[in-house]
């Protein structure tokens, strides 16, 4: 078969054609190369490689049948894509920076605090005056606190009497029915009251130690590890103390 010659230059233009196919080949490698210098993933392709690889195809395209301006364009927009990205997830993981550095900051500042959260186990010191606090859901005539020893032994029963609704407080005195100082130690409280004959139990907020704040790594909420009684959220506590 005769070759086909280009008379006003004097080059074949099969060996064009030839060595596009070769600069093509050789782009395949660069991006290759890219790939295993940078460490990257080989099903996905980074803003270098990827730019690397749009200038090598516009500078080694076939002339005798060019890249279409369209298809650049759309090269050039998937480009932007992943630079606009790219840049977005550098942000997010400068925020998320952020907050766990903030996280800490905050932890520390818990340790050895007092909070009230609900719970219905205190750890309580008998030698002092405790008080907690019952939610009260609506005005009730009568509402009875309950405390149990960790044997599940009823050691008092204080009578509030009526109360509205909010949050409503009780004090003990370290002392059981009979007037008897008790030993510290865990106790648990439950505040019940009867509506329209029927019995009701309402939740009571303790006061505690936070001993360690546990923090997220997946940006999950931080939880507050109480002397003697687990783990809460600390969107449960209700107040922060000294």
């Amino acid at each position: 078969m005769a070759s086909v010659n280009d008379t006003t230059s004097g080059v074949n233009l099969n060996d064009v054609i030839k060595a596009s196919s070769k600069k093509a080949e050789d782009t395949s490698s660069i991006a290759s190369a890219t790939n295993s210098k940078t460490g990257a993933n080989k099903n996905a392709l980074g803003k270098d490689a990827f730019l690397q690889l749009l200038v090598t195809q516009m500078q080694n395209q076939n002339p005798l049948d060019p890249q279409d301006n369209s298809e650049f364009v759309a090269q050039l927009a998937q480009f932007s894509s992943l630079e606009g990205i790219t840049t977005l997830n550098e942000s997010v993981n400068t925020i998320a920076g952020s907050f766990k550095s903030s996280q800490a900051l905050q932890a520390s500042s818990l340790v050895g605090r007092s909070v009230i959260a609900v719970n219905d186990k205190a750890v309580v010191d008998t030698t002092k005056s405790f008080t907690g606090k019952v939610v009260v859901p609506q005005s009730l005539s009568n509402c009875t606190v309950t405390i149990t020893d960790k044997d599940g032994k009823t050691i008092k029963t204080i009578q509030m009497g009526e109360q509205k609704a909010g949050n409503a407080d009780f004090i003990w005195d370290g002392t059981n029915d009979a007037g008897e100082k008790v030993d510290p130690g865990t106790y648990t409280f439950k505040a019940t009251t009867t509506v329209e004959g029927k019995a009701l139990e309402m939740y009571t907020m303790l006061p505690a130690t936070v001993s360690s704040v546990t923090i997220s790594q997946t940006g999950g909420e931080m939880m507050l590890n109480l002397a003697g009684l687990g783990s809460i959220a600390l969107s449960k506590v209700q107040t922060i103390g000294i």
